[in-house]
């Protein structure tokens, strides 16, 4: 299979790179600096950023299936999903380009913490998601919002806090909200889940978001 990769360089499109390739797919990364990307020997590299149509449609060429790490860096007002998304759905209906996986957040549905403890649920809704991460779960419901409207074969894989450790190769998967007392999940352990999505038969979450947790 071939895949069209965005946000190659982040730390969860790194762990996804590595798997496209030991898992024998071809890759293309879009990618604003290739000369620090580790892999950029061993996959086609466009030049380029997620707000450029042209450089969107470059990626796309070729491509089978789309795999995005995007995301906010930062926890300020970025705007990253909410310009990048509609640009590369548009991109993907015209390549005729149908399948897209892509790193979500526990928070991108109100119904996200519906099976957390009480206290833990209003401290989270009302503390971390209206303060801390104001601006990166508005990003995420957009994300949300996009995909649902696109007619795409989507899926968006949606964890709680994403830890640096390694996979350990055990979550919860659940469709409805996060699992009870899910609080983290290792990037390694998302990226296994992401790929999983693109095996044949693999149609469970088609149109939908999931999510994942410890």
């Amino acid at each position: 299979m071939h895949l069209a990769l965005f946000g190659a360089s982040g730390r969860t499109g790194l762990l996804l790179t590595e798997r496209a390739l030991a898992e024998g797919h071809t890759v293309t990364a879009l990618l604003r600096h290739p000369e620090t990307y580790p892999y950029a020997a061993r996959v086609r590299v466009v030049r380029g950023d997620a707000f450029t149509p042209a450089a969107i449609a470059e990626t796309l060429v070729g491509a089978d299936a789309v795999l995005s790490g995007l995301g906010a860096r930062s926890l300020g007002k970025e705007d990253v999903l909410e310009r990048a998304v509609p640009l590369i759905i548009t991109a993907m209906q015209q390549a005729k380009v149908r399948r897209i996986v892509v790193l979500g957040s526990g928070g991108a549905l109100d119904s996200g913490l519906d099976k957390q403890p009480a206290v833990a649920r209003w401290l989270v809704e009302h503390v971390v998601y209206e303060t801390l991460l104001k601006w990166p779960v508005a990003s995420q419901r957009a994300q949300y919002a996009a995909l649902a409207g696109s007619g795409l074969d989507w899926t968006m894989v949606m964890p709680p806090m994403l830890t640096n450790g390694p996979a350990r190769g055990r979550y919860r998967v659940d469709g409805e909200a996060l699992p009870r007392s899910g609080a983290s999940i290792s990037r390694a352990d998302v990226a296994d889940f992401m790929m999983a999505q693109l095996q044949p038969g693999a149609r469970q979450w088609i149109g939908k978001g999931v999510y994942v947790s410890n």
